[in-house]
């Protein structure tokens, strides 16, 4: 494990192998049928871009074990970007969001598909949610078929079960406190079930059961990887009413218009007094809400300190995960890794 990591590198390969069998995948569904084209050409776009951090941390939670680079760990890991483009099209349907990466999200892609369907609306929202149910399914399909050993995959396949699980657990759990009363603690929860776990702490736990990790190492990664995929998140939140949309690819008032669980909001909510929670109340969840009122939460926001609070539950957080790092027996390639992973999570534009 001497070599230099290129996390530019890595994931060029991981889109390789992605773009690849997705569009192997994509051409057989076409080729039931040529009304399904633009369907499977959103399967395809689904994939077409990202970070690729999940497949990253599998694939550091594989050689942090000390287990040799290996072309069929590379197609295990690039399955967790598959469960990635499920859950972004399930999420993106739920939320009733127009963009991802600055283009139509697959709901608002395939209305044209259906402009003849008597419920126009409604029938590519399903056709979405069929494309996000494809995609969860080729991910185990390339996780099974990756070339690992059975024996190998047989130790990972509960984590499967749990990754699911949460997923949808965490999904579930912002449902069902949206438009609720802002509340820290229960924004958290969804964060750590509907993005954390999956995002970084079970790919790594999952790229070590591939690797036979004990019991201490897997504890280790959970001890690094849920307060990072915690700071993932917040900085998501920060990123998603004060970042730049050009550079997000999102549109900046669907968290206020929706009035999601955030903890941004929900911070804000602990420290407004009674006129500022008027105010707030008076802008959460419009659909109509335009720029001037969406300025105008952000001004409650800056006014009570509520971004640089969120700053810091990050550097705690990423502080956290670093400590947890630096007391794990792995070698030195893997802690550089996973510490340059630490920071692309955590610090960035989009």
């Amino acid at each position: 494990m001497a070599e230099r990591w290129e996390q530019a590198a890595f994931k060029a390969r991981v889109d390789e192998v992605l773009h690849r069998f997705v569009a192997d995948e994509a051409d057989l569904l076409a080729a039931v049928d040529p009304a399904l084209a633009p369907v499977a050409e959103q399967v395809e776009a689904a994939v077409a871009v990202g970070k690729r951090l999940r497949s990253a941390f599998c694939y550091w939670g594989w050689r942090a074990a000390r287990q040799p680079e290996s072309e069929a760990l590379l197609r295990a890991a690039a399955s967790m970007e598959l469960v990635h483009a499920a859950a972004v099209v399930h999420d993106d349907l739920i939320d009733d969001s127009p963009l991802r990466h600055g283009l139509p999200t697959a709901h608002v892609a395939l209305g044209g598909a259906v402009r003849h369907h008597p419920r126009a609306a409604d029938a590519a929202r399903s056709l979405a949610m069929l494309v996000g149910d494809l995609l969860m399914s080729l991910a185990g399909q390339l996780f099974a078929t990756s070339g690992l050993p059975a024996a190998y995959l047989g130790r990972a396949r509960p984590l499967w079960a749990a990754l699911a699980r949460e997923l949808i657990a965490g999904e579930c759990l912002e449902i069902l406190h949206t438009g609720a009363a802002p509340d820290t603690a229960a924004s958290l929860k969804v964060i750590r079930y509907k993005t954390a776990k999956y995002t970084v702490e079970q790919p790594l736990l999952i790229g070590g059961a591939l690797a036979g990790a004990g019991t201490g190492l897997r504890d280790g990664y959970s001890a690094y990887g849920l307060p990072l995929g915690e700071a993932f998140q917040l900085r998501d939140d920060l990123l998603g009413l004060f970042g730049d949309p050009r550079r997000t690819g999102k549109a900046e008032s669907d968290d206020v218009r929706g009035h999601r669980p955030t903890a941004l909001l929900a911070e804000t909510w602990r420290v407004a007094g009674a006129e500022e929670r008027e105010r707030l109340r008076g802008l959460l969840g419009r659909p109509d809400l335009d720029e001037e009122g969406l300025e105008a939460v952000r001004e409650v926001m800056r006014r009570l300190g509520t971004p640089d609070r969120v700053e810091n539950m990050i550097a705690a957080r990423v502080e956290e995960a670093l400590g947890a790092l630096h007391e794990l027996d792995v070698p030195a390639p893997a802690t550089a890794a996973l510490t340059a992973l630490a920071h692309s999570a955590a610090i960035r534009l989009s």
